[in-house]
């Protein structure tokens, strides 16, 4: 089960939380752009090529401190075929350094289409008599919205591949509520609902730990839709944006984690890319500082949970 090989990097490295590796060209050092654009010119290689390098640095600092990352598949693509390559690239690394990844791609669609996204992101393609594996994530954020159409594509892939999903439920951004705290004729929230289908998709499928391989994002903006949530899903993993830069609190986040302190992984990604920025240090120190982030970002939410 990929949520058992998730809990387990948790806790082998006492740390709940994931890296999201969303690089913007202006988050890259200025010597680390001069070299790439010197020897590529300013171009899309050049650009990928630069957030590479950047990518690469950071793993290399953090891989023994965080279980996992996850890379935001629009910062590669606004790169053209230059950054999805780079995004390729980072997947297969982090992986090469015992981290789990997980693509943050919201896909969502039915049928042959979602097959294709499911067999490009999580399974593997035919060709000719060879099977190849076109990125190789462990997990994939989805967007469930379109139903059990858009779900059941995955599910036999998720399970034969050893990977997993996580299924828009709460989200963090401010207008989140907008549809998805809206009530239903039996009384429920549509972000409750979906949280049950997560629950329903799941339950063929659950892990040594009481989790399956259906996660679902939920918000760390939210507390009190977090705890409650995590008590309404016992066996859906949580993957909780929003903390730190979006607002989301330590102290507020407790409630997604279950009685053992798992079943929840905590995501941040401007705050670690950019804490050479914070700090102003040296940008040739970016992923030591890096470092130092996801260390106090660790620090800070296992100091109100038990590992």
């Amino acid at each position: 089960m990929a949520f058992d090989r998730l809990i387990e990097n948790i806790v082998k490295t006492q740390n709940p939380s994931v890296v999201g590796l969303d690089p913007k060209l202006d988050y890259v050092p200025e010597y680390i752009k001069e070299k790439k654009f010197k020897k590529y010119g300013k171009t899309l290689k050049g650009a990928a090529k630069a957030i590479w390098e950047f990518n690469k640095t950071i793993i290399d600092e953090i891989h023994d401190i965080c279980p996992a990352i996850k890379p935001q598949a629009a910062y590669y693509e606004m790169y053209g075929y230059e950054g999805v390559k780079t995004l390729y690239k980072t997947i297969q690394y982090a992986k090469e350094k015992g981290m789990f990844v997980m693509t943050d791609g919201k896909r969502n669609d039915i049928g042959a289409t979602m097959e294709a996204y499911t067999k490009a992101h999580l399974g593997t393609v035919d060709i000719g008599e060879s099977k190849v594996e076109p990125f190789g994530a462990d997990a994939l954020t989805v967007n469930g919205y379109l139903g059990t159409d858009g779900i059941s594509p995955l599910l036999n892939v998720c399970r034969d591949t050893d990977k997993g999903i996580y299924v828009l439920v709460k989200t963090s951004n401010p207008s989140s509520g907008e549809l998805q705290d809206m009530k239903l004729a039996d009384g429920r929230t549509v972000y409750e609902a979906m949280g049950d289908m997560c629950e329903k998709w799941g339950s063929d499928a659950i892990g040594k730990y009481g989790y399956s391989d259906v996660g679902a994002v939920v918000g760390a903006t939210y507390p009190e839709m977090l705890t409650e949530l995590r008590q309404r899903l016992p066996h859906t993993m949580f993957l909780v944006p929003g903390y730190g830069a979006q607002g989301g609190g330590a102290e507020g986040l407790k409630g997604g984690f279950d009685k053992n302190g798992l079943g929840a992984i905590v995501n941040s990604s401007r705050a670690v890319m950019c804490a050479y920025k914070k700090e102003g240090c040296d940008e040739r120190d970016f992923a030591k500082a890096a470092r130092r982030e996801a260390i106090r970002m660790r620090d800070d939410i296992t100091q109100h949970i038990s590992l």
